[in-house]
């Protein structure tokens, strides 16, 4: 089912899931501030998080493209779902992925370090050398885009590919 078929169907589904304490206060401390229903507030997130990751449920969005999801969230994704870099591998490279926007194992492997592995690796990346900079994340971003040759973040947050000549 795609994502507008569940954005257009009026049914609801009710979805139980576990948090703990210190997450349940602070939804329940949002929502207050807020003046609006803890399930409301639920809402919003869900919507929100699928929204910045709605390229995950196109199909035809593959390698490379990927790239600028999973640097947005490497962190998150590193401490709360816990990828290997084999899952990681799949998820990026399998499907209709052109040859052109393969991201290799050395490159999906900087995705899942933590940020002293990641400072160390990309010390011995003579390429990302030229990108140095203090904020591991900025480094790692300015890297893989011109690795990959995308320029910038548009609009929507995703990165934009220089227009071929």
């Amino acid at each position: 089912m795609s994502v507008e078929e569940l954005t257009t169907s009026d049914k609801k589904y009710i979805v139980s899931m576990r948090l703990n304490n210190k997450d349940r206060n602070g939804i329940q401390s949002v929502a207050t501030r807020l003046f609006v229903r803890e399930s409301e507030l639920y809402r919003f997130a869900i919507n929100t998080l699928l929204d910045r990751m709605k390229s995950l449920t196109d199909s035809g969005c593959t390698g490379s493209d990927l790239l600028p999801l999973f640097i947005e969230f490497r962190e998150e994704f590193n401490e709360n779902l816990g990828l290997k870099k084999q899952q990681l591998f799949k998820i990026v490279n399998t499907g209709n992925a052109h040859p052109d926007k393969f991201v290799g194992m050395a490159d999906i492997e900087l995705l899942v370090l933590s940020h002293p592995l990641l400072r160390q690796r990309l010390l011995q990346t003579p390429d990302a050398l030229v990108y140095k900079d203090n904020d591991i994340n900025r480094w790692l971003e300015n890297y893989l885009m011109s690795k990959y040759q995308m320029t910038q973040f548009n609009d929507t947050n995703e990165f934009e590919t220089p227009l071929e000549a």
